[in-house]
């Protein structure tokens, strides 16, 4: 079976090795205040930080899941008014969990087909954060370093928050440019689901220490006074602290694997249009994920094509949100080899 489902996705073919290797070190009955945690958290953290580029000054933090890092965001950063751009579903979700937890929301959204225009944005000055998705999961459409930059200059003084859910460890980011980033670990980190990462900046950290809001208890205040020691606030999910470790050990820096993706991607794009009539949902170029590709159809064409790929054991993703039926995803993401493209693309021109 070959998944190119866009999370929980394939796993490093490592991975296996590895939980044999955490059970035989014993680390994962260690309690997590002992010094072989602590030991291992440290480790963790710092060579993801080496590896994907975070700024020395920025700290990492553990959580359940990326939807868990929504509710941590609105009670530790926001105390009145949060601003949400978004163009797709998990964008979409993002703003209205943060508005059931009585945060005044205001959105910007705009179109899988609009690039968005950073200097058109008017974005209130009493919205304390600006929250964006790098990479709708959706949709199959991307921010770039350049826009979130851009968002940055023209808005100084709020944070900005993303969302890299799809993109974090696949592609390169710019971490100084925003003061929060957050993913889960089973879409570009090639891991088991269970576990997501938040990234901080010092100006984040800050905010979090000014607003000390400890009525929960994965509140970011009490996350960092415990972080300070390389522990959480709670039980966390070890093995999957120990996978990440040593898959960070084991892959390339992250510029590294930006060039495979992006080299991945245009393969993609070359075939698509050479060997296929099938085409991507978004057609801005600029505005395309690197990452996940969603694939558009009618709603027979597509249903057959996901059918027919399951009985040759290839799993395609399914559309989500309004494109559920019209679409298909692909995850292209650093753990799916050449030969499984290769795969997906000999399947494909069989039926097209």
């Amino acid at each position: 079976m070959i998944t190119f489902y866009p999370g929980p996705s394939k796993v490093y073919p490592q991975v296996a090795q590895y939980v044999q290797e955490a059970v035989a070190s014993g680390i994962i009955s260690q309690n997590h205040r002992s010094p072989a945690f602590v030991d291992l958290s440290k480790n963790t953290i710092t060579t993801f930080k080496e590896k994907l580029g975070v700024p020395a000054d920025y700290w990492v933090f553990y959580a359940s899941s990326a939807t868990e890092c929504w509710e941590i965001i609105a009670q530790s950063l926001i105390q009145t008014q949060s601003f949400h751009i978004y163009n797709g579903a998990f964008g979409q979700k993002w703003a209205a969990y943060t508005h059931k937890l009585g945060i005044e929301v205001q959105a910007q959204v705009f179109e899988v087909n609009e690039l968005l225009a950073i200097e058109k944005l008017n974005i209130p000055s009493k919205a304390e954060l600006i929250a964006i998705t790098h990479n709708e999961t959706s949709n199959g459409t991307a921010l770039t370093n350049a826009q979130i930059a851009q968002l940055r200059q023209q808005y100084p003084e709020q944070l900005i928050a993303v969302d890299a859910t799809s993109s974090l460890g696949g592609v390169y980011l710019d971490f100084s440019q925003a003061d929060i980033w957050y993913a889960s670990v089973q879409k570009c980190l090639g891991l088991p689901s269970g576990m997501a990462l938040m990234v901080c900046s010092p100006r984040a950290m800050e905010r979090a220490k000014i607003l000390n809001a400890c009525n929960h208890y994965n509140s970011l205040a009490f996350m960092i006074e415990k972080m300070e020691d390389w522990q959480t606030t709670y039980t966390p999910n070890i093995l999957n602290i120990y996978l990440l470790n040593r898959v960070m050990q084991q892959i390339s820096s992250i510029k590294t694997i930006d060039e495979i993706i992006q080299k991945r991607f245009t393969n993609y794009l070359h075939f698509l249009q050479a060997e296929t009539n099938l085409t991507l949902l978004c057609e801005v170029p600029e505005a395309r994920s690197a990452t996940v590709l969603a694939i558009k159809g009618s709603l027979n064409r597509i249903a057959h094509i996901k059918a027919e790929a399951q009985k040759q054991n290839i799993i395609l993703g399914n559309g989500y949100g309004a494109w559920k039926e019209t679409t298909f995803r692909v995850a292209n993401f650093p753990a799916i080899t050449d030969n499984e493209m290769v795969l997906l693309q000999d399947f494909l021109k069989s039926i097209i």
